[in-house]
């Protein structure tokens, strides 16, 4: 089974999409219609459907897309996690339209002002509850961040760690020694696995293949194919040049692996780390 295990929807006369605004190609609407043709073309056979914005509305929302299209396989919501009753609040969501497909939890940490924000001891315990409702959570971070998701990810053996757009590394210049050094410390950790997705998007728009090749190089050899999973972070992958130059670069990029690792690239690993097979 081929996965797509990054993608996002949403419907701009529900809801603003605030972070779109100074991006044009993403500042409409986006629905499984728009998407269904182009994973079709591509042989997906299921996706992971990932929040977008931190307001408690849109986790069920999402969850009721998945409920109504056997193509959403999971779903990757949000929760504050600091609130005391976090615990009920994720068994309230899995009890809403939808909620078996909930699979992970995921927060804009990306916007968080202190590069420390998982390392709180509120945040903390709401990542405990997020490993005790036997869900995964998804890391969404920038570079000096990195070290305190790793930190995180060492202090939470038992909790399931997903690094989303591989940190999001500037793809314009070398890999860095920070970047380089946190995916060694993850690689490192076995309840940590790493999408390799968004890198387009983190890219300049004349961006090549040859330009992608470090970074996917340096995480073969620090995470390993049985840690990675494809995601092509449509629509944000419009930025890069689309959906099917997305899967595309990926694929060439992934040619000398052998059939085996790229079926768990483009599959397994997302189904395995998702709980997806149950």
């Amino acid at each position: 089974m081929r996965i797509d295990a990054h993608h996002h929807v949403w419907d701009l006369t529900v809801r603003d999409q605030p972070w779109t605004a100074p991006l044009p190609p993403l500042r409409r609407s986006f629905s499984l219609a728009d998407l269904r043709p182009l994973l079709s073309e591509h042989d997906i056979d299921a996706t992971i459907l990932v929040q977008t914005v931190c307001v408690p509305e849109e986790t069920p929302e999402l969850l009721t897309v998945a409920a109504a299209d056997p193509l959403v396989a999971g779903v990757v919501g949000w929760v504050d996690l600091t609130r005391p009753d976090v615990t009920s609040e994720l068994a309230r969501l899995r009890g809403v339209t939808g909620g078996r497909t909930l699979v992970g939890i995921r927060h804009q940490v990306q916007e968080e002002p202190d590069p420390a924000w998982l390392q709180r001891p509120d945040v903390r315990r709401g990542l405990q509850a997020v490993s005790d409702s036997n869900l995964v959570y998804d890391l969404l971070v920038r570079p000096p961040q990195l070290p305190a998701a790793v930190e995180a990810a060492r202090s939470l053996p038992e909790l399931r760690f997903v690094l989303d757009h591989a940190g999001k590394p500037v793809v314009g210049e070398p890999p860095s020694d920070g970047w380089a050094s946190a995916m060694r410390s993850l690689g490192a950790l076995p309840n940590v696995t790493v999408k390799l997705s968004g890198l387009t998007s983190e890219a300049p728009t004349d961006w090549t293949v040859e330009l992608l090749r470090p970074f996917v190089e340096a995480l073969l050899a620090t995470i390993g194919p049985d840690r990675l999973m494809f995601g092509s972070d449509w629509p944000v992958c419009l930025l890069g040049g689309g959906y099917d130059v997305t899967i595309e670069s990926t694929e060439l990029l992934l040619a000398e692996l052998g059939a085996a690792d790229r079926r768990l690239v483009f599959g397994e690993v997302a189904a395995n780390v998702y709980g997806l097979s149950r």
